[in-house]
């Protein structure tokens, strides 16, 4: 019997973890690095052993340290979440020779479906179509080709490749990316089929010969790969190929001997045809990021399934019945879809996603929350439970509108974007709908006049707030001038925009023109608009104003009177565009480059982002070496033209 489980993972697995071992009886058990040492999963934990150091190479891919941290804990079985050691053959071993009890799939399993490279050679000899190619002998005709990490997923590892002379440098960036996240820098190269669906199975076997088959999910919404939206059960998948998926998982999972929670990859080629082809690509030997919209088509409990299973106990020989109705995951990644996708870190000021029927959220963080660099930018998963697709869809755009998240961009505004979407909402998905979408996907989600009224909300309950922010301020009129005919203005930002809002005092009632002010205090504001109400919640701080509304959120940066000298920086600085470490430098001080040339390249989140030269020129300062940590908006280098300062 197992009685304490640590989770070798942080972020919300481990929560998610840990809520069904407390539904079990089971204590838990933490590990975390310096920057987790605050985080909502370790406040969750009975007990938590700290893992010296930030980086995962230092911390949770350190199997030595989270095997001595569960004998010092206590704890009597470990559970690898997903990511990190999860696929990490050696590591299960060492699990089991410490005594302990490995919550997940045997070792030589794992050796077997955990390099991917194994997996195909495997599925290639049970007669299962598979996509692969030597990067030896591609010709020009092979191109476009995907480069994989063997060892991983995520999208990270992951390159497409266009042109034959890329290859190489995209092999040796994969390479790097692999190792950082996996430990492992083992990569393949497949044939990119653009236009397919991403769709995989999830699989459930025991050490007694049963095998389950709990159904399938279409992962086809993606952006560089990493998934962003799931759900299950496929949409738009013939009866045909759905048994031709779920036959091929099943003879996946028993040609090795499958123990324990799994999934099994497929791409689908017309998947909606009888005759459509599936192209076995990998199988995920761990729980995968979205496996609560199986649990919710399923009524299942998966985690607690690999609990029983890992206890020796057997499954019940007939499979659940299901999948029953329709359930969609979203991701939620701290991100800016404004400055490439850049991850984005700092303190979360508020997090509050709406809950309810049909609703789920997993997730890392709440309000108050840092996140880093040094980790994934997913900081939550939400996901919408419903009778039918359609009602999900809905469910589900309706929970994210009603979602609040100050402090850091987010990807909110593409998830809205993904799910008003009339493709997606018909079920008509494959893997580069997101790519070509992608441009009305992120267009802002309030109009200009929707902004102006939050705008004015924001304005109103700083008024408010400065009036009662002291006693002699508040012997002072709300928008009091000493010409009572100008109106009182205050300055706010939102993204690169200016915005200047009026209002002014009338027999001690607020007035603006651009609605009528039904009520202002330091915390809301109530607008009446062509008869229509619309009420705000607004949060007020030195810098900035938080403001949640009818159609949605917005965070207004509050524009200073006077700039600070210090903020300016010379022309031609290269900045950096989060929090990261430099993990190469590719120029030095005096050098000539040419537009187009590496200068430096970062990680952040495990993914890396390269600064090129924006133009032809000579590095007259480089201000960073390979190994520093660099905060957002930080001086990397300075280029100038051959005559003179970049314009």
């Amino acid at each position: 019997m197992i009685r304490s489980v640590l989770v070798a993972n942080r972020g919300e697995i481990a929560r998610r973890v840990f809520r069904t071992c407390r539904d079990l009886g089971i204590r838990t058990v933490a590990v975390h690095s310096d920057a987790d040492a605050s985080a909502p999963f370790v406040a969750e934990a009975d007990v938590a052993v700290h893992l010296v150091g930030n980086s995962p190479t230092e911390t949770y891919l350190r199997a030595d340290l989270v095997i001595d941290a569960a004998r010092r804990a206590g704890a009597d079985a470990i559970h690898p979440g997903y990511g990190f050691l999860s696929e990490n053959a050696d590591f299960a071993r060492a699990v089991a020779e410490a005594g302990l009890v490995w919550i997940g799939p045997t070792p030589e399993s794992i050796d077997a479906m955990g390099s991917k490279i194994r997996a195909k050679e495997i599925m290639a000899e049970a007669g299962v179509p598979i996509l692969s190619i030597e990067p030896e002998t591609a010709q020009p005709g092979d191109f476009p080709l995907l480069v994989k990490a063997s060892a991983g997923g995520g999208g990270r590892g992951m390159r497409v490749v266009e042109r034959s002379e890329d290859l190489e440098g995209e092999l040796t960036a994969a390479a790097a990316e692999a190792v950082s996240a996996f430990g492992d820098d083992t990569v393949f190269v497949e044939p990119y089929l653009p236009t397919a669906r991403h769709v995989e199975v999830q699989v459930l076997a025991d050490t007694h010969g049963t095998t389950w088959i709990l159904g399938d999910r279409d992962c086809s919404i993606q952006r560089r790969h990493q998934k962003v939206v799931e759900e299950a059960p496929a949409p738009n998948l013939s009866d045909a190929v759905r048994r031709t998926l779920h036959t091929a998982a099943r003879n996946a999972a028993e040609a090795v001997g499958y123990v324990g929670a799994g999934t099994v990859e497929f791409l689908v080629s017309d998947g909606h045809a009888d005759d459509g082809r599936v192209f076995f690509l990998e199988m995920n030997t761990r729980l995968q990021v979205e496996h609560p919209v199986t649990e919710e088509v399923f009524g299942i409990d998966l985690v607690a399934l690999q609990v029983s299973v890992a206890e020796g106990h057997a499954l019940p020989t007939d499979e659940p019945t299901g999948p029953t109705g329709h359930a969609i995951e979203v991701r939620l990644y701290a991100e800016d879809a404004g400055d490439d996708w850049a991850p984005q870190t700092g303190t979360l000021r508020t997090f509050e996603v709406p809950s309810g029927p049909g609703l789920r959220t997993d997730s890392a963080v709440e309000s108050g929350s840092v996140v880093t660099h040094f980790y994934d930018a997913m900081i939550a998963k939400v996901v919408a439970y419903a009778d039918d697709r359609t009602q999900a869809v809905r469910r589900l755009d309706d929970a994210l509108r009603r979602t609040r998240v100050h402090g850091l961009t987010t990807n909110v505004g593409l998830l809205r974007g993904v799910l008003a979407d009339e493709e997606f909402v018909a079920g008509r998905v494959h893997t580069a709908l997101l790519a070509e979408r992608i441009a009305d996907w992120t267009k802002p989600l309030l109009d200009d006049a929707a902004v102006q009224r939050a705008a004015l909300a924001a304005a109103l309950a700083q008024a408010r707030t400065a009036s009662t922010s002291s006693p002699v301020l508040g012997r002072i009129p709300t928008a009091f001038r000493n010409v009572p005919s100008q109106p009182r203005t205050r300055r706010l930002r939102v993204g690169d925009e200016e915005i200047v809002v009026e209002y002014r005092a009338e027999g001690g009632r607020l007035v603006s023109d651009l609605a009528d002010v039904v009520e202002a205090s330091p915390s809301h504001a109530v607008l009446l608009v062509d008869g229509v109400t619309e009420t705000y919640r607004v949060t007020v701080a030195d810098e900035t104003v938080d403001v949640d509304g009818p159609a949605g959120s917005l965070s207004f940066d509050v524009v200073p009177t006077f700039v600070d000298p210090a903020d300016v920086v010379a022309e031609g600085s290269l900045l950096a565009p989060m929090p990261a470490s430099v993990v190469q430098v590719g120029v030095e001080a005096g050098q000539q480059v040419t537009k187009g040339d590496v200068v430096v390249v970062l990680e952040a989140m495990k993914m890396q982002h390269t600064i090129t030269a924006p133009v032809d020129g000579v590095v007259t300062e480089l201000a960073v070496t390979a190994g520093q940590q660099v905060e957002s908006g930080a001086v990397l280098a300075v280029i100038e033209t051959i005559e003179g300062k970049l314009p």
